[in-house]
């Protein structure tokens, strides 16, 4: 019985087989390796997959969807003649109909496959794949991330030595970008970012509102079928402009026809707002990644990298036009047919190893102090972790007299822990004392396979542990309308003044653009802030907002610099050293640090120091005791531990050193 695997892309899907020492794409009845990925329904019920079911989005609308991959996760449904469908539904149709195509091709029943997900899929976007999978009968040996898939295929087969390439699939509905370290027979993934929300499709959408304006046509007034034969135009249009230099889009309403002349100079222009988004991805992974060094080539992936102004955009981002690939939406399938392989352990791979890493942050809800109305995420496996990646944290009780810690799971970048994904939570007894004095250590361990197992174990003993398998529950439109509500109505809740929010909210931005030591750096800060607006007096505030500011100006500095101006491509005049850090700027930001603090710490004395900051051990003070100087001697503490971890990131200014009042 074969293994395949499957692209299950947004537009188009494709399947392939390992076997004969090379991957193999797999023809459907037409003898094309692009099934499309478009649903209809016909009048006796039965179901149209592919290209037929794409030409009767203009004929039949009501009863044919595409592009439903976007809405994987979610509980959008859409209708399809006289029935409502959830995109896990429309996809295991499409699943079905590759599984008939491979069956049908191969001569054996196919019940195993390796599909691929975009790289910046959350777990409940990767569960929807899942479940899609098992309701067309499939079992799914791996996920695995697009941009993974396309660097595994790319190395293989290219074999031109040992560098670092970046990865950008810009396909129907998804941009993934991922740096890609290679090493001989190793493939190691150092770094991802994406956009869910950003692709072809976007293109479409941005030439289908120029041709409304243009002609004074409303879109939202027309009538599906004319609708849907803009956007096809719309489509057809992009894909001219890349090997011709103007072209028309007419579209036919009644008595009336309406057309519009497209050139690529004013689709760039159209593009703009997508393509701001597209260089945030790729400067995220730069930023991510785990080492430095200068990229040496720039692999293409997805249909929409085709298009000439994608080209050119990236033309002027990375300085040097990178190369087309042959056939860009082809090559995540092949990749995806490699790995396959290797799951049958097929001899010539043997040797191949790729690792891969972690897309999104996780963690527990935590508190900063008993008082603490809204948890943040103390995060355990950082985002870009390699993976497998195992972590460690201790957490403490709040309250006198506390029986239990309760751990919610959360996976994502938001500081609090509600911005983020729960994942699901766990529970463990500890004997009863006072606030602080019982713990428990939380452990996580992530693997490849998306599998996070995490176990909790007190103080007194108890023990639990719980394995989580991409089987998250999703909320209801109701449920996710309601609780952006609350968050809506306890922000304009929230104490203090509009200065005070500001600096609030410009901490938890760059919370979420940070990573390793200035996210912790962003944390501490929010941390503080926090307990100042919640409970120091107005003199507090007003004492410490400068403070705040300039280290938040300092981690805002930082974000603004740009990880591409300053050399991109690895040439051969280029050389690096083999920490992978330019010298003069490792020197000129550390020269001040101790060395001793990059000595491996006791984990016991790094949580004491750190517990009451943001790692959980939370203690009550007796506020009488400091009735009006509490909040200033919570400052100075905190400036003085936090001077020492991060002394290095300070500079003299005006004779005075950052930090003073």
């Amino acid at each position: 019985m074969a293994v395949i695997g499957i692209d299950l892309g947004t537009t188009n899907s494709l399947a392939c087989i390992y076997r004969d020492g090379r991957a193999e794409l797999i023809p459907n009845e037409l003898g094309e390796f692009k099934t499309s990925s478009a649903v209809s329904v016909m009048e006796d019920g039965s179901v149209l997959v592919g290209a037929a079911a794409k030409e009767r989005l203009i004929t039949h609308p009501e009863s044919t969807a595409a592009s439903f991959k976007i809405w994987m996760g979610t509980e959008k449904k859409l209708t399809l003649g006289k029935r409502q469908y959830r995109p896990e539904e429309l996809s295991a149709l499409v699943l079905r109909q590759l599984m008939e195509d491979a069956r049908r091709y191969l001569g054996e029943p196919v019940e195993e496959a390796v599909i691929s997900v975009p790289a910046y899929f959350n777990d409940d976007q990767r569960c929807a794949t899942k479940l899609a999978a098992q309701m067309a009968g499939l079992t799914v040996k791996r996920l695995i991330n697009e941009p993974s898939a396309a660097a595994l295929y790319h190395r293989y087969s290219a074999q031109n030595g040992d560098h670092q390439m970046m990865v950008v699939d810009f396909g129907g509905g998804t941009l993934d970008v991922s740096i890609v370290d290679c090493f001989e027979n190793i493939i190691e993934i150092t770094a991802i970012a994406g956009d869910n929300r950003l692709g072809g499709d976007d293109v479409d959408r941005v030439i289908a509102a120029h041709f409304c304006k243009e002609n004074g046509l409303a879109e939202d007034r027309m009538e599906p079928s004319l609708r849907a034969s803009l956007y096809r135009q719309a489509e057809a249009a992009k894909m001219a402009l890349s090997h011709m230099p103007e072209t028309v889009i007419s579209i036919q309403k009644g008595e009336e026809k309406y057309s519009l002349v497209l050139t690529n100079v004013i689709l760039r222009q159209l593009c703009e707002p997508l393509f701001r988004r597209v260089r945030e991805v790729i400067t995220r992974a730069m930023r991510d990644r785990g080492r430095g060094g200068r990229i040496k080539e720039v692999v293409l992936v997805g249909g929409s990298s085709r298009l000439t102004v994608f080209v050119d955009f990236l033309e002027e981002v990375f300085g040097r036009r990178p190369p087309a690939e042959a056939n860009p939406d082809e090559v995540v399938a092949l990749g995806v047919g490699l790995c396959a392989g290797i799951r049958e352990r097929a001899e010539e791979l043997q040797d191949l190893v790729m690792t891969d890493v972690c897309p999104f942050s996780l963690g527990v809800a935590t508190f900063s102090h008993a008082g603490d109305r809204k948890p943040h995420m103390a995060v355990l496996i950082p985002r870009s972790s390699m993976l497998p990646a195992s972590h460690q944290e201790r957490f403490h009780t709040l309250h006198d007299y506390q029986n239990a810690l309760r751990f919610e799971i959360y996976q994502g970048e938001g500081y609090y822990a509600s911005e983020n994904l729960k994942l699901g939570e766990l529970e463990v007894q500890v004997p009863p004392g006072l606030a602080g004095e019982q713990s428990a250590l939380v452990t996580f361990t992530y693997d490849i396979d998306g599998i996070l197992h995490v176990s909790a174990k007190s103080s007194g003993g108890d023990y639990r542990d719980t394995l989580l398998l991409n089987s998250n529950l999703r909320l209801s439109e109701a449920e996710r309308a309601g609780a952006m509500e609350r968050i809506r109505e306890i922000q304009l809740a929230a104490q203090g003044s509009q200065k005070e929010q500001l600096l609030l909210e410009r901490g938890l931005r760059l919370y979420e653009q940070t990573i390793g030591r200035r996210r912790e750096m962003a944390a501490g800060l929010l941390s503080f802030w926090k307990q100042l607006m919640e409970q120091g007096s107005l003199i507090d505030r007003e004492r410490n907002y400068k403070w705040v500011r300039e280290r938040l100006d300092w981690l805002e500095a930082w974000t603004e610099e740009d990880p591409l101006a300053d050399g991109f491509w690895y040439d051969d005049e280029y050389q690096e050293d083999d920490t992978g850090e330019d010298p003069e700027e490792y020197q000129a930001e550390y020269q001040e640090e101790d060395p001793e603090e990059y000595q491996e710490e006791d984990p016991e004395e790094y949580q004491k120091e750190y517990q009451g900051e943001y790692q959980g051990e939370h203690q009550e003070e007796d506020q009488e005791e400091y009735p009006k100087e509490g909040q200033e001697e919570y400052r100075k503490d905190y400036k003085k531990e936090y001077r020492k971890e991060y002394q290095g990131n300070y500079r003299k200014e005006d004779g005075e050193e950052y930090g003073s009042d």
